[in-house]
């Protein structure tokens, strides 16, 4: 295999298969290339862009299935993200994707604002959770955040959410209100259902 030449390259073992990873920081995006039984497999997260409007969709629905009973009933509907709202999110943000043979199977949006970095809609599909998809894409997310402080929100009640991010060293807020009011576009009644978790850079 011949390796690009922007690449930072290391092995290390996983689930018992042997990857080497190229993080090819010029381009901001990571790609893995595993090999299993003479068999190739390629694993990539890269920028998402309208053409990937309906993978984005199918993952964030699916994903936010698990919202269904738990959080406020007047805050979930379905779709809980309509093709409308995804739209006009992603005029807002970037959304960055992990591939797995080139199935687009997790997604998480990257919004600077002001003087700090959102971390958004980050949703994997269900059947790839607990692989550790969403923490390869918030390691990637914090390489290329350029301000001091990366803030995520998340409902209150999603207590699974709150923990994936306090074991990676996230924080929570006590002054959550003022930062939804400053940092993010949601309504009254999503602020006073909702956390904000933060971790200083």
């Amino acid at each position: 295999m011949i390796l690009p030449p922007l690449s930072i390259r290391r092995l290390y073992t996983e689930a018992q298969i042997e990857l080497q990873l190229l993080s090819i920081v010029s381009y901001g995006r990571c790609i893995f290339y595993g090999v299993n039984q003479n068999k190739t497999t390629t694993l990539m997260i890269r920028g998402l862009s309208c053409t990937d409007k309906d993978h984005i969709y199918d993952i964030i629905n699916s994903a936010a299935g698990a919202y269904r009973g738990v959080i406020p009933s007047d805050c979930y509907h379905e779709p809980y993200m309509p093709g409308e709202e995804l739209q006009r999110e992603m005029s807002t943000m970037t959304f960055f994707g992990w591939e797995e043979r080139n199935e687009l199977v997790g997604v998480m949006g990257f919004q600077p604002v002001k003087d700090v970095t959102l971390i958004r809609h980050a949703y994997v599909l269900p059947d790839h959770q607990g692989k550790g998809i969403g923490t390869r894409l918030l390691e990637r997310l914090k390489q290329m955040t350029r301000t001091r402080q990366l803030l995520v929100g998340t409902w209150a009640d999603a207590t699974w959410a709150i923990e994936f991010y306090e074991k990676r060293g996230f924080k929570r807020m006590p002054d959550k209100d003022e930062l939804l009011k400053r940092y993010w576009n949601i309504q009254q009644r999503q602020i006073e259902t909702s956390v904000v978790l933060g971790l200083e850079l």
